[in-house]
């Protein structure tokens, strides 16, 4: 029998609420600690044994410009999504700036493999409607770690839900459609987890306790992308673990 990620976070949510959560643990709003670290050390095993080896693969098998045409075209079909979430912010400098940028690269920029945007002083930024949420006040919630998905708090879960219903190929039916969706979320998945493999075993090696790192880096990433203060780092697009 199949049990479907939905119920398999479900489950966990269940277990969670059965135990007492340590003061610690309310002190960092992570009231499904022992839960989450239980899921967190899941999705740990499954990137020693999967996705680790998988990106290794990829960054060796595909070389650096090919690989930053993917990158570049992945970015360009979001740019969508971070264009409602600039409108729906009020940021008419970065809508511009997300038109301009999905204009040029999905025409002289061959559909987003060459970034001639940024080349030409129009740089990329990134946006959604978790973002959207904490700017308007909306609380993360409490701390939650999903299976194969990683840290993903209530606000961000439904951030997720609401981008994908953003997204135009959301609606667009044409033949072959189920492949292609497949293809550019696994390719997804391997350009991100490729592009940070050295920033996050680094971490990993150096971390006395992995989770509580992972939490904290993720917290603070999202909220200086919702206070604008986050630099422009390699950081800033480390995957969810």
């Amino acid at each position: 029998m199949k049990i479907s990620l939905p119920v398999i976070a479900a489950l966990g949510l269940v277990l969670g609420a059965c135990s007492t959560p340590s003061p610690e643990s309310l002190a960092q709003n992570d009231p499904w600690e022992k839960t989450n670290r239980a899921v967190f050390d899941f999705d740990m095993r499954m990137d020693h044994a999967v996705a680790r080896p998988l990106a290794k693969g990829y960054r060796a098998a595909l070389p650096d410009p090919v690989r930053d045409g993917i990158h570049n075209a992945l970015i360009n079909l979001n740019s969508p999504v971070v264009l409602i979430n600039d409108v729906l912010q009020g940021d008419g400098g970065k809508a511009v700036n997300t038109t301009g940028r999905l204009l040029i690269n999905s025409t002289v920029g061959l559909g987003g493999l060459i970034d001639v945007a940024s080349k030409i002083g129009i740089p990329n930024h990134r946006n959604d409607f978790g973002i959207t949420l904490g700017k308007s006040g909306v609380a993360e919630g409490s701390y939650l770690v999903l299976p194969f998905a990683g840290p993903l708090p209530p606000r961000d879960l439904l951030g997720v839900g609401v981008d994908q219903a953003f997204a135009p190929l959301t609606y667009v039916g044409f033949h072959g459609k189920g492949t292609w969706m497949a293809m550019r979320f696994g390719i997804g998945i391997l350009d991100g987890r490729a592009s940070t493999l050295d920033q996050v075993e680094t971490i990993e090696l150096s971390s006395i306790d992995f989770y509580a790192t992972t939490r904290n880096l993720y917290r603070q990433s999202r909220n200086a992308k919702i206070n604008e203060g986050w630099p422009n780092t390699a950081m800033d697009d480390m995957p969810d673990f």
